[in-house]
């Protein structure tokens, strides 16, 4: 499979093409960029992300840095609040090391610290949070999301995702996994004994993929 083909899905009301991507001789990933879509399309996705966690009645969104800004941005402006938390794997000079996690994401080589600012605690603690990111795949920033989001007594009470990516997610996050909405999904493409490429659900399910 080469890398210049493209997989064709939907976000919501709005369908996407994205790169097929290699990660490691027998994975290749379709990868969405969210920021490469555009502004309607992020406000769009926000919204719709927004109908389906404002049932929920989360009183803040938190996400990771930096894919999950925009988002982000648009989920709490279409939920109506006016305040949201942002998580770091990058050290800054503020964040310090003390309420950190733990994380490698499948598009890095290297383990990474996900880091919540320690002057921003209050704004969590104690209050109804609402966790968002673009893509969920092996669930590995989520689970440390949720990990510091509870160290300082916040109440995750439901995750929002653009797409969810294959089905390791599932494991990684146990009985959180219940707790996510999502706009769509899409699958791995695992090297079969011939050298071709299959697109692979695991227990996501979803439509048969669409390939140029």
């Amino acid at each position: 499979m080469a890398a210049d083909r493209t997989y064709r899905t939907h976000v919501g009301s709005q369908a996407v093409e994205v790169p097929l991507v290699p990660i490691t001789e027998d994975l290749t990933i379709a990868l969405l960029i969210s920021v490469d879509h555009g502004v309607d399309f992020a406000a769009r996705a926000g919204r719709e992300l927004a109908e389906r966690l404002a049932p929920f009645e989360p009183e803040i969104v938190v996400s990771v840095a930096t894919m999950g800004i925009p988002l982000a941005i648009e989920v709490t402006r279409a939920l109506g609040l006016d305040d949201y938390l942002i998580l770091h794997k990058t050290p800054k000079i503020h964040l310090g090391d003390t309420i950190a996690e733990p994380v490698r994401s499948i598009t890095t080589d290297s383990p990474q610290r996900l880091r919540m600012d320690p002057a921003r605690v209050q704004v969590v603690q104690g209050r109804r949070v609402a966790v968002v990111d673009d893509v969920i795949s092996t669930g590995a920033s989520l689970r440390a999301a949720l990990n510091l989001l509870r160290r300082v007594d916040a109440r995750p009470v439901v995750v929002g995702t653009l797409v969810t990516e294959g089905s390791e997610w599932r494991t990684t996050l146990a009985e959180d996994a219940a707790m996510v909405q999502a706009l769509g999904a899409i699958p791995i493409f695992l090297r079969l004994p011939d050298g071709t490429f299959e697109a692979h659900w695991g227990d996501e399910g979803g439509d048969a993929p669409t390939e140029r």
